[in-house]
């Protein structure tokens, strides 16, 4: 199993924002974008805080891939 953030970064690009724009307007840490990015498991706290300043679900921004 593979967690995805593929939608996560479209989501950013279409609201015009960058990873420092996220991380400084949810109040996460550049380790928890670094996880991210290399599509590791963050704190549900953590994807609360991006779901709350993006205005989305979780869905929204992750998924599971399964082989």
């Amino acid at each position: 199993m593979v967690i995805s953030y593929d939608n996560l970064w479209k989501l950013l690009i279409d609201k015009k924002m960058n990873k420092t724009d996220l991380k400084d307007q949810a109040g996460i840490t550049y380790n928890i974008i670094a996880r991210l990015g290399k599509g590791e498991s963050v704190s549900m706290e953590s994807m609360y805080k991006i779901c709350k300043c993006l205005q989305c679900n979780i869905g929204d921004i992750m998924e599971f891939k399964f082989d």
